[in-house]
């Protein structure tokens, strides 16, 4: 079989120069600088998004909340901040929220709610009427009349008291006794005392009298026993006294509150005709009350008790009257206390903690009311406590203000203020993983966030998209003082934006990261002192933020020119070949060769996945180890069961494989070590398969073909180097100039396949081979080599049984 001639594979074209990379046609670019440029004023190439956005911003019922997702750097915020100023939707107009004491229940302080800019004219209001309180209330108790009138009360008093007492005096006389007083502890009360000769004696003394013989004890008893019945007289007597003194303290107390009730009805009338909500008119009434029913508070006029007292304070939580349009707040650091308010506490001089409703805080969701809340939902998830209540707040649009503490169950406080009703948007910043996550685990997500706006990373590459991004630098430039740019660096800066997104009809939307260049482009002219950036400033901007973040690229590349990592660039191999993958993150990935190797025996083992085993094969390059069996099935197991024992093996990877973009490699090592026939080592494939043999497309092909171009180029470009992709992946084609250069010049070689078989022959210089009526290949291909080594190894697996049995 080995001796058989081969067929030598026919020629493959390489891509056209056109191919490997789209440069921007001058003519696209409105002008020859940007000075005659307009800057755009507007969201560039977010149609989606911008619709769902105005319809969540305009329609204003429950649940119509937005969740935004997109790439950073999109622009959301500022568009988020652009369309709502823009939109001016019709939306509730503003108010204000007051908390005032509750007079019924101290631990539930009231809320009252004003038109915009009245809660602050309330609170005036309310302090300006307790001041004239404070000050005319004094005066009113120090007037003759007042004074006369409550003189004569107390006269009445006295007389009466005394005339009472007088009359049980008579009446204990007769029998030897007086009334006295006897002062117990700080107060005086009235005793009946016993008169013996010239001196007035508790009957607790009589024993004493008589020990003396100042009289008998008979005497005595009798005495007692008198005391005893006039002492439940007095007791009576004392009862009516103290009823009297109610009566007439009574009596001055209606005097006062005539008195005072004339001022403080007069100076709270005028606010009392003005603010005629109800609850707001119920508080004033109840302020008025209060103030009748502790006038004595307010009867000195020293300047050390002429503070307010706190019960009549009100606590403006929410003032828009320097509010002219309805709110967007952009909420940076979402913690429960910033966006849903606390109540805070205070220590007395003893050392105990207390607080009262002007301690009740806002946050930044009452202060959105009647507005936007932007949130970003990665902090929202993250902080204690947000998430959660976010949501009980946007499914019954209830605000009520409390501690995290106190959530948490970690503070006694019992103040409990009355909820808050709360309009308002939220707008939620996120990425559609996180969206996903809630969407599928969250109950109540879908109801309270019912519209999705999805910015987009990329937009079509159209003569708008180019006249947008000159619009677009021409706004940095007039925003930030730059530069002015000639149309061959706004060309190149397009240019770039394709290439951020991999594609040649596509440029990205991250503008964030063109606004990057265009900073730099402008300060590379600078330090030349041009007048305008040029193509030359824009290319070392983007070659200068490359190099900053090649460390780890030049690292590995060290590795591979010293030989550590072994890559080879010229000859042929059997079973051996240069694969292709991608290192680094999403925003500065590199590319670079890794030796791939095949080897096969006589067995029943099948294909071995050497990573798999040695677990260090992620999931998607496992199933492309699947399918990569199902294509040798498909193509040579049609006869015949497969026996063989193969192991595929990415030589010196210790970090782990993932991603099928390897699987037509490794099918080529296969098809090599099974066929006999060397492969070319000047050659790098990438490329997905799928069980037919078809070729599919991959990420990061620029960045594959430019890692194994620097290693050719480093070990000296022979012409006859070059990468195998997917044909899919054309329109991708970004590549840097310097391997433009080097194709154009013929050092340097790019194919585009659609198949396995073409690959075969492109790496092994032979026909493939094309399956005949017998349904067998021609054993002058590659696929006959294959077929012909496989029945090979099929035998001697019978035979090895067949012994075995026998």
């Amino acid at each position: 079989m080995q001796n058989t001639p081969l067929r030598p594979a026919p020629d493959h074209p390489t891509l056209r120069i056109d191919d490997l990379r789209w440069y921007c046609p001058a003519d696209l670019i409105p002008a020859e600088t940007t000075e005659s440029v307009e800057p755009i004023e507007g969201i560039i190439g977010q149609d989606r998004a911008l619709k769902a956005l105005k319809l969540g911003v305009e329609l204003y019922s429950p649940g119509y909340n937005v969740f935004v997702c997109g790439l950073s750097g999109t622009g959301k915020a500022t568009t988020i901040k652009t369309i709502l100023e823009k939109i001016q939707p019709q939306k509730p107009m503003t108010r204000d929220f007051c908390y005032v004491h509750n007079f019924e229940d101290n631990d539930h302080p009231t809320l009252l709610s004003f038109e915009r800019g009245m809660g602050c004219r309330f609170k005036k209001d309310m302090a300006e009427a307790m001041r004239m309180v404070q000050e005319r209330a004094p005066g009113v108790f120090e007037e003759e009349e007042y004074l006369k009138t409550k003189q004569t009360y107390i006269d009445e008093y006295n007389r009466k008291e005394a005339e009472l007492f007088e009359e049980f005096e008579r009446q204990i006389a007769p029998d030897g006794f007086v009334l006295g007083r006897v002062q117990e502890g700080q107060s005086l009360h009235p005793e009946i005392l016993v008169k013996l000769k010239d001196k007035a004696v508790l009957i607790s003394d009589l024993g004493n009298a008589v020990m003396q013989e100042l009289i008998s004890k008979e005497e005595a008893d009798q005495l007692v026993e008198k005391y005893r019945e006039h002492k439940t007289t007095l007791q009576e007597v004392y009862r009516r006294g103290v009823r009297l003194s109610r009566e007439y303290q009574q009596k001055i107390n209606d005097h006062e509150r005539q008195a005072g009730e004339f001022l403080v009805t007069a100076i709270f009338a005028e606010m009392v005709s003005e603010y005629e909500d109800e609850k707001v008119s119920a508080y004033l009434k109840q302020v008025v009350e209060s103030i009748l029913d502790n006038l004595e508070q307010f009867k000195s006029s020293d300047d050390e008790d002429s503070g307010l007292p706190t019960e009549y304070e009100v606590n403006l939580v929410l003032d828009n009257s320097s509010t002219s349009v309805f709110p967007v707040i952009i909420e940076t650091a979402p913690t429960f206390r910033n966006i849903f308010g606390t109540i805070e506490r205070r220590q007395d001089a003893n050392g105990f903690w207390y607080t009262d409703f002007t301690m009740i805080k806002p946050g930044s969701l009452l202060r959105a009311d009647g507005g936007f809340l932007v949130i970003n939902a990665a902090d929202a998830l993250t902080e204690p406590g947000v998430w959660k209540n976010l949501q009980r707040v946007l499914l019954y649009r209830k605000l009520e203000i409390q501690s995290l503490e106190m959530l948490m169950q970690q503070s006694s406080t019992a103040l409990k203020p009355e909820s808050i009703d709360v309009n308002v948007k939220v707008i939620l910043i996120g990425n559609n993983e996180i969206y996903g996550l809630l969407n599928a685990y969250e109950r109540d997500f879908k109801k309270i966030f019912k519209v999705k706006a999805d910015f987009d990373y990329e937009m079509p590459n159209t003569p708008l998209a180019v006249q947008q991004y000159t619009a677009l630098i021409r706004k940095l430039i007039s925003d930030e003082d730059l530069k002015h740019f000639d149309k061959h660096a706004i060309a190149g800066v397009v240019e770039y934006g394709a290439r951020l997104v991999s594609s040649r009809r596509k440029v990205t939307t991250q503008f964030s990261e063109i606004a990057d260049i265009v900073r730099e482009a402008d300060y590379w002219c600078r330090q030349n002192s041009n007048k305008y950036v040029t193509t030359e400033h824009v290319d070392k901007a983007i070659e200068e933020t490359y190099n900053r973040h090649s460390l780890g690229e030049e690292k590995l590349q060290e590795l591979i020119d010293n030989e550590v990592i072994l890559i080879d660039v010229l000859g042929e191999r059997i079973g051996q070949i240069n694969g292709l993958a991608v290192y680094g993150g999403e925003r500065f990935a590199f590319g670079k060769p890794t030796r791939i190797t095949a080897a096969v025996s006589a067995g029943k083992s099948g294909i071995i996945n050497i990573e798999r085993e040695a677990k260090l094969s992620g999931r998607t390059h496992d199933k492309g180890m699947l399918i990569l069996s199902g294509y040798f099935r498909e193509q040579f197991a049609q006869l015949r069961p497969l026996s063989l024992t193969a192991s595929v093996s990415f030589e010196q990877s210790y970090s782990g494989v993932d991603g099928d973009s390897a699987s037509s490699t490794e099918i080529y090592a296969l098809l090599s070590a099974l066929s006999d026939i060397p492969i070319r080592q000047s050659i790098a494939v990438t490329g997905s398969v799928n069980q037919k043999g078809d070729i599919q497309p991959i990420g990061g092909v620029n960045e594959k073909i430019e890692g194994f171009f620097e290693v050719c180029e480093r070990r000296g470009l022979t012409g006859n180097q070059g990468v195998i992709i997917p044909r899919q992946n054309v329109d991708d084609l970004m590549l840097r100039t310097p391997i433009v250069n080097a194709v154009r010049d013929g050092h340097f070689r790019i194919w585009a396949i659609s198949t396995i078989a073409e690959g075969v022959e492109l790496l092994m210089g032979v026909t493939a081979g094309v399956r005949g009526e017998d349904g067998r290949y021609p054993a002058d291909t590659v696929f006959g080599r294959v077929e012909r080594r496989l029945e090979a190894l099929y035998e001697a697996a019978k035979k090895e049984r067949d012994e075995t049995e026998g």
